[in-house]
């Protein structure tokens, strides 16, 4: 019984420390990292941060999701080199809680009254729960899934 319950524990604990490590090496925007598809440093927005990471293990840095999805939908033209079929894991920031989570998987409000470094953002949620409570408190326009993002509805932001 000891056994499986230090089993248990070093398990747990390996998760939790690779899951943490794997959240600050994403964090860890370099002060000088420019988002490729406006120049604006990164940095200075760490709320609205977005993060590519490429299979060969760099990554490339976007101030909000909205940059970062324009990146992902047209990658040769702001990444010359590199393809959207290299990228293996794409992070936003949660709107609310400010944890990472992937926007294939996200709900994004767009037609708000909240902004992001470049105005107008797709503000991205974790639930459809949370989409619903932001856009009816700051008079969203619709809810949108990844999918439904196209380079054309992104010039609608702009």
């Amino acid at each position: 019984m000891i056994r499986i319950v230090m089993a248990i524990v070093l398990v747990y604990a390996v998760s939790v420390t690779n899951a943490s490590a794997a959240s600050k090496a994403v964090e860890a925007i370099p002060a000088n990292a420019k988002c490729p598809v406006c120049g604006m440093f990164v940095a200075k927005y760490p709320d609205w941060s977005a993060t590519v990471r490429f299979k060969n293990g760099t990554t490339q840095h976007f101030d909000g999701p909205k940059d970062l999805l324009t990146c992902y939908l047209d990658t040769t033209h702001y990444l010359p080199g590199k393809r959207q079929a290299d990228m293996v894991a794409l992070g936003v920031k949660e709107y609310y809680s400010l944890e990472i989570i992937d926007p294939r998987a996200a709900y994004f409000v767009i037609g708000s009254d909240v902004y992001g470094p470049m105005g107008s953002e797709l503000i991205p949620f974790k639930t459809e729960k949370d989409a619903q409570a932001f856009k009816l408190d700051h008079k969203g326009k619709r809810i949108i899934r990844f999918n439904e993002i196209t380079l054309q509805l992104i010039r609608t932001l702009n």
